[in-house]
């Protein structure tokens, strides 16, 4: 050892050693305080995590696994304890950040603060990009504004499944239908998020497929359907890194989702391999159920606080779990960066900023317009020309009354909304004051479509009839049909019988009934487009963006079609306790449809564009890599993308339905350009079905059919592969 003495008279002297010591301090944290080992940021987060555990002591280890025990909880702004939907207390002895968790899953969601966050699209709407690049673009954004407020948890992404049409919280559901598409799309969105530093959190595991009777039905699925159909998204969040997970308010198979052994401490930690930590959903906790997989309570303390240290003190559980619980929390707030930041980042003052900024703005923008699907384009009357067109008929939902958002805790208040109205006229260089504008060649007349005489007036006389229509939901309760209300398909009906371009635009957070396809000239649909709802879809009107979205759900030709008995939805009996069986098993969506030989009104994965493609040479390489690849050309006149799918049939000794998505790649070619498209096969996941009697996936060996097309109904190339 030794002694090192400097001469501190001078004072240029003493700055620079100030300076010198600042600078060190900054590069070597174990200098910090070194009773702080962990705070060393050359060690992996597991080393740190697990140094930290062993310094807490057992109080301070369950006051990380709960809510403010008394008081306020959700969203005040009176203290640090409760100025976030979920609050965890710092722990200063030890230098643990708060956990400020917050709503949503499409963005930060404040009551006291309304309108300072951007409203994104919803999850669903921006999962019909079919697009890995939009989701991460998705994710980064909302992390971002998130980490401005001070928060270092996003209550989101969703990524249930579609199961039942009218489920109220479709919209907010990044997986559509399938779950390969909710395994893909997810994991852009996580990495996003986790890359402004902010933890996400991937809900509502499991099977939170019905809003009726959320708090008391029993979702009774069988185990090789959860392993194939509804876990595969949260694998892929795994897989991605998630930090936690929010189990759900229903059963599974007569267990509370937030403590069930099976789904959670088996299936979601060991089989899975989760090392994150699961947080109830608001008022999910109905059991001091740490043993069973459950690691944190929200929002309070009833079962995680005092009941929870009675149970350690008596030995009823061991310290060991809440160990374990612990250091699942801690871990990902070192590998995400939590504990890095300076303290001022967790500062709930910063609840009060406005985050919103013109980048986030028109981020907002471009995924609305590339989240619109063109479902119908008859004689290309889209896109509309700037230029050649005298007037134009705007009705319904395109003023004040735009349908942007769903409702619950997946909404938020915008910080201003674009209505179609507007975008429309801002398009063509007209001002909108009052109903009518000009630019001096083209007239838009808006006429909110509850006079349907009157909307029939401004129809007849222009060149063209745009009609804004839709419906919403919330979470809390599901949408009692997937009809239009207040007389919106007789509005369409009667515009169509004025005007024989009527475009129809449809604004809806899951399927919806079409009846009027076959009068009208062009139909789109834009899901949940937040806050950039009318700039977005004038990008799409007018050509500025040629549309290449798909649908991530099927659109059904009547109500009901797949024939759910009340037994499968929404269970019986009416009150609770209610039981819902998922006796359909793999037969969801686009599969039930294709098992039953049915053509749907439009198909998942279905989508057009302002140019067309040509599909040719399959190749199939079933040697020792599988992969699928062909050529993919722009035949049309303009720059565009298409997103080409890949589906497998299974051996028909599998079970499996006649045909699942594989793969798919949104794709832009030039006019006349083409390109090789190539699909890689992953055997123990895409050729696989879970065996319920070992409990591990099995390669299926025998000949599959290849499929690859523009949607699940429209094939457009065929082969075949074999597994020896």
């Amino acid at each position: 050892a030794s002694i090192i003495i400097i001469n501190m008279a001078s004072q240029p002297l003493r700055a620079a050693v100030v300076l010198a010591l600042l600078a060190f301090s900054a590069a070597s944290p174990s200098a910090v305080d070194l009773d702080r080992p962990w705070m060393d940021v050359s060690k992996t987060p597991e080393q740190r995590a697990s140094e930290l555990v062993a310094k807490m002591t057992t109080a301070e280890k369950i006051a990380m696994l709960h809510g403010p025990p008394s008081g306020p909880c959700c969203q005040c702004n009176t203290s640090a304890e409760c100025a976030y939907v979920g609050n965890v207390i710092s722990n200063k002895r030890l230098g643990i950040p708060p956990l400020n968790m917050n709503d949503g899953p499409q963005g930060f969601r404040s009551k006291q603060y309304p309108g300072t966050s951007t409203a994104w699209p919803s999850g669903l709407t921006v999962a019909a990009t079919f697009d890995v690049n939009a989701m991460a673009q998705w994710g980064r954004s909302m992390g971002k504004e998130f980490f401005d407020k001070g928060a270092n948890v996003q209550l989101g992404p969703g990524l249930c499944l579609a199961r039942v049409p009218r489920n109220g919280r479709n919209f907010e559901y990044l997986s559509g239908e399938d779950p390969f598409l909710g395994y893909t799309l997810v994991q852009p969105v996580i990495k996003g998020i986790q890359n402004q530093g902010v933890i996400a959190n991937a809900k509502h595991y499991v099977m939170n497929n019905q809003e009726t009777n959320r708090h008391g039905v029993s979702e009774n699925v069988d185990e090789r359907t959860r392993f194939e159909m509804y876990y595969p998204p949260f694998l892929g969040a795994i897989e991605a890194g998630v930090g936690s997970m929010m189990c759900s308010y229903n059963l599974i198979n007569q267990r509370w989702s937030c403590e069930n052994p099976v789904t959670l401490a088996g299936d979601l930690k060991k089989t899975m391999k989760f090392t994150g930590w699961v947080m109830s959903d608001w008022g999910a906790t109905h059991s001091t159920s740490i043993v069973a997989g459950l690691d944190q309570e929200m929002p309070a303390a009833k079962f995680m606080g005092d009941s929870l240290s009675a149970a350690v003190a008596n030995g009823t559980i061991a310290e060991s779990a809440v160990s374990d619980s612990v250091y699942r929390i801690l871990l990902p707030m070192f590998a995400i960066g939590v504990f890095d930041k300076p303290a001022a980042a967790w500062d709930w003052s910063k609840m009060s900023k406005n985050v919103t900024s013109l980048e986030h703005n028109n981020v907002a923008r471009q995924l609305a317009a590339n989240a619109t699907i063109l479902l119908k384009n008859n004689n290309a009357v889209l896109p509309l020309s700037k230029t050649s067109l005298g007037s134009i008929a705007v009705i319904g939902l395109a003023g004040d009354n735009a349908i942007v958002h769903g409702g619950g805790s997946g909404s938020v208040v915008p910080s201003f909304t674009v209505s179609p109205y507007q975008g429309i006229c801002w398009k063509l260089g007209i001002e909108p004051l009052g109903a009518t504008g000009s630019n001096g060649k083209t007239v838009v007349e808006y006429n909110n479509g509850s006079d349907v005489d009157a909307a029939v007036a401004i129809a007849s006389k222009a060149d063209v009839a745009i009609v804004f229509v839709g419906t919403t939901s919330s979470e809390g309760s599901d949408r009692k049909d997937l009809s239009l209300d207040n007389g919106q398909d007789e509005l369409i009906t009667a515009v169509a019988g004025a005007n024989s371009k009527t475009i129809v635009v449809v604004s809806t957070p899951g399927a919806i009934l079409m009846p009027w396809t076959n009068d009208v000239s062009a139909v789109l649909t834009y899901f949940m487009p937040g806050q950039q709802a009318g700039n977005g879809i004038s990008d799409v009107l007018f050509g500025d963006v040629n549309p290449s979205a798909r649908l991530p759900i099927t659109m059904p030709n009547t109500e009901n079609e797949m024939g759910f008995t009340p037994s499968q939805w929404p269970g019986l009996p009416t009150n609770m306790p209610t039981e819902a069986n998922y006796t359909e098993k793999l037969n969801v969506g686009y599969r039930w449809y294709d098992a039953h030989g049915v053509t749907p009104r439009f198909a998942f994965g279905h989508g057009l564009s302002y140019t067309t493609f040509a599909y040719s040479d399959l190749k199939v390489d079933d040697s020792a890599k599988l992969s699928v690849s062909f050529t993919l050309s722009n035949t049309g006149h303009v720059l565009g993308s298409e997103v080409p799918q890949l589906y497998l049939g299974f051996p028909e000794s599998a079970g499996e339905p006649p045909k699942v998505l594989r793969g798919f790649e949104k794709v832009e070619l030039a006019s006349g350009a083409s390109t090789q498209v190539h699909f890689d096969i992953n055997p123990s996941r895409d050729c696989a079905v879970w065996n319920a009697a070992t409990h591990k996936f099995d390669l299926v060996k025998g000949v599959y059919k290849v499929y690859v097309g523009a949607s699940s109904q429209h094939i457009l190339l065929q082969g075949q592969l074999t597994i020896a």
